[in-house]
């Protein structure tokens, strides 16, 4: 019973970092967090990998279509956040500012949450950012990406669509411009 229930508790404690502004949403994820149960623990390992060079396409909330491969030849940083996650409201400006300052850097928000369209759209007019922002089925993620083991969760994608860098927790601006140039991208 104990071994059932070890994933259920790591995706708890992973999201224990985002303080709840809002209820959380009723509908969890059908598969837990990526985790490897401790030794001795008699748990299985769940593993769950993003791919090298991750496919999506999403409606967006203002009704157009996002496509990763139609940003090929840039830095694309994907976020997945939710509306009750202080951290990711707290990192939502600086990416903003980065989606309209670097014109190869791409940003597209991923709201992992059940959450209504029209809600969606009230929320963003609080809480405006220049990048697209789907909605994800929590339910049925996108497969090219792993289910998020926290919030945020953030991928920065190379020019060549492979996975240069994830980052679990808040991430600034200045850390993608590094990661940017650690995987021989050039400085702003």
């Amino acid at each position: 019973m104990t071994s059932k229930l070890f994933p259920l508790a790591l995706l708890a404690l992973a999201l224990a970092a985002c303080k709840a502004q809002a209820p959380a949403p009723a509908a969890a994820p059908t598969e837990p967090p990526a985790a490897t149960a401790p030794p001795g623990e008699g748990a299985q390992a769940v593993v769950q990998q993003t791919a090298e060079q991750p496919q999506l396409q999403l409606p967006t909330v203002d009704g157009k279509t996002y496509s990763l491969a139609d940003h090929r030849g840039q830095w694309v940083v994907v976020n997945f956040w939710a509306t009750w996650c202080a951290p990711c409201l707290q990192e939502m400006p600086e990416l903003s500012a980065l989606h309209v300052m670097r014109g190869n850097v791409e940003v597209v928000g991923l709201a992992y949450e059940d959450i209504e369209v029209a809600d969606m759209q009230a929320f963003l007019k609080e809480h405006p950012v220049a990048y697209p922002i789907a909605i994800l089925d929590t339910y049925n993620p996108p497969k090219d990406f792993a289910t998020p083991r926290g919030l945020p969760m953030t991928y920065l994608i190379a020019p060549d669509g492979k996975v240069a860098k994830q980052f679990l927790g808040p991430v600034n601006a200045q850390e993608i411009e590094q990661a940017i140039v650690a995987a021989g991208g050039k400085a702003a």
